[in-house]
């Protein structure tokens, strides 16, 4: 276990570098896709002496990080400058589970925890919201990774994209803020398509209050990564009712018996994350410093290297094999599922705005 710990712990150092250097991919994809690399390339010896540290990161660091990540959101979010931006959050989390549930069902026939993690991962914040979701559902590490996989590939081509249909159509700051904030997952490639868009229109990218475009786009995002709060909320009841029924579909005869599984059912570690947000909800933790950096960063800095860190753990047992041909409807379903958000943004900001 401890090779693979190390193992896990360099690599999630050098994504987290990488990620440091330019704004499109984030560290966690980084740790997913260099883990996958390493198991595919490397001897099969050197990859089954990391095998236990690798699904001890891609389980229990997991977990550390997803507590640690409820530290790092606010409810007070919500009702602050992206409270006006809600609405339409709400709606497009609405239609991205609709879409990843109908279309991942009876058209791509994926697995339901699939299903969930495109949802989560299109609708929310990326990689942060499959992780968190995952850890909720106990999926399995190869839905993970094509969950991840297929938002990686859309959020980079609507990173790409969105700035200059922005300028092209001549959008003002807050109809291109909608349109980033809701239509990109991923918090790196916001703040990237954001400073593109302020870079492409100079003066032009300010509002009346000169706020840019790229900074009111961060704060949609943020207040849709306060979103993840209570669609893991909603999925933890829905994973436990599901668990409480008997394999034939009924619910469990006696109280004693239903009682039971939902408690073995229960993902305790959901608890810290909740407990954390309310916390720094009533305390603010950007209050406080530590070796001259506010707790509230400490806290982000840690929570998502130990994301990264599950995730090489997760890249380090997956095929590129199966990834390229079992994966290949979890990636539809992701292409799909994204292209039903932007038409809903786009059309929103285009006509009613």
């Amino acid at each position: 276990m401890f090779f693979g710990l190390i193992l896990c712990a360099i690599v999630a150092v050098i994504a987290t570098l990488l990620g440091g250097l330019q704004h499109f991919v984030g560290a966690p994809m980084l740790g997913l896709v260099i883990g996958i690399l390493l198991a595919n390339l490397l001897p099969a010896g050197f990859v089954a002496k990391s095998k236990k540290g690798a699904a001890f990161s891609s389980k229990v660091i997991l977990r550390a990080g997803i507590i640690i990540t409820g530290g790092t959101l606010s409810f007070t979010t919500i009702v602050g400058a992206g409270g006006s931006a809600l609405p339409y959050i709400i709606l497009s989390i609405i239609f991205a589970f609709c879409t990843a549930c109908l279309v991942g069902k009876y058209v791509m026939k994926v697995s339901t925890n699939t299903r969930i993690l495109v949802a989560g991962g299109t609708s929310i914040c990326g990689g942060t919201a499959i992780a968190t979701l995952a850890g909720v559902l106990d999926a399995d590490e190869d839905e993970m990774a094509y969950a991840m996989t297929a938002i990686f590939l859309f959020d980079l081509f609507a990173t790409l994209i969105w700035p200059y249909v922005a300028l092209a159509m001549e959008f003002t700051p807050e109809q291109f803020s909608i349109l980033a904030g809701i239509a990109i997952n991923d918090v790196a490639s916001v703040t990237a398509a954001g400073a593109t868009y302020d870079a492409l229109l100079g003066a032009a990218a300010f509002n009346a209050a000169g706020v840019s475009g790229g900074e009111l786009a961060v704060v949609v995002k943020l207040t849709r990564v306060v979103m993840l709060v209570f669609v893991a909320l909603a999925v933890m009841v829905w994973s436990i009712w599901s668990k409480s029924k008997n394999e034939d579909g009924q619910q469990a005869e006696g109280g004693k018996s239903a009682v039971s599984k939902v408690i073995s059912a229960f993902p305790v570690f959901i608890l810290g994350f909740l407990g954390l947000a309310i916390i720094n909800t009533f305390v603010d933790f950007s209050q406080f410093e530590i070796a001259g950096r506010t707790l509230a960063s400490l806290m982000k800095t840690v929570s998502k290297f130990c994301i990264t860190m599950a995730l090489v753990g997760v890249g380090c047992k997956i095929s590129l094999k199966d990834m390229f041909t079992k994966g290949i409807k979890p990636i539809l379903l992701g292409g799909c599922t994204w292209l039903i958000v932007a038409l809903f943004t786009f059309s929103y900001v285009t006509f009613f705005m």
